[in-house]
């Protein structure tokens, strides 16, 4: 997993990300002025920067354009939703640009897209016996192949990539089935089903009662 720098100066809001980025296996350091960023970046590795644009000290952009030779990727997260803002940041270089308030999965999720664009995910996930190969969309329990349908991996990726956090049924729908998804939301205890007996996943994907499931793995 990567290690990220969370720079936002409402401690709430830095709490949450965290909490998240903790629970999905990410390792963070957090800081909540701009002035800071750069002496914190010659301190230790950082494959991504999740950046607030309204900050004292330096704002976003002006730390972007101080940080912009070490061509670490990052993502503006901001009140600012105005056109010319999103186009400066942008030009400035940020890989994506999220507006407050904004869903911590959906957060999450682009998290995954630019540290995939940019190499920094894990192409495999293990736990227990069970070993997941992402880019060859290959799963094993022991030294045995399993074979999962199409929509079983998607599933599986779901849980991993948001692993250790409540999923709704309708938010499984969501991502792994596509937001044109029209069926009932039993589909899903179906899929569940089939992984649990296939992975032996029993007591690792948790029914959350009256919700989903949560993938449970040691962080």
């Amino acid at each position: 997993m990567a290690h990220i720098l969370v720079v936002e100066d409402e401690q709430p809001i830095s709490d949450l990300i965290t909490m998240n980025l903790k629970l999905v296996g990410h390792t963070y350091s957090k800081v909540y002025t701009g002035s800071e960023v750069a002496g914190i970046l010659e301190q230790e590795r950082t494959d991504l920067i999740l950046l607030d644009v309204m900050l004292p000290g330096l704002d976003g952009f002006e730390v972007m354009q101080q940080i912009a030779p070490l061509q670490i990727p990052v993502i503006l997260i901001t009140a600012k939703n105005a056109l010319s803002d999103r186009m400066r940041g942008f030009e400035l270089g940020a890989e994506d640009y999220i507006i407050k308030p904004f869903e911590i999965l959906e957060l999450l999720a682009r998290i995954n897209v630019v540290l995939r664009r940019n190499e920094q995910t894990a192409s495999a996930f293990i736990c227990d016996a069970v070993e997941v190969r992402f880019p060859e969309r290959q799963v094993r329990v022991g030294q045995l192949p399993v074979d999962l349908t199409a929509r079983e991996f998607e599933l599986l990726e779901v849980l991993i990539r948001n692993r250790n956090i409540a999923l709704s049924r309708e938010k499984l729908l969501e991502l792994a089935w596509g937001y044109d998804f029209a069926g009932d939301t039993r589909t899903v205890d179906v899929h569940i089903r089939q992984l649990r007996k296939k992975l032996g996943w029993e007591e690792r994907i948790k029914t959350v009662f009256k919700l989903g499931y949560r993938l449970e793995v040691q962080v």
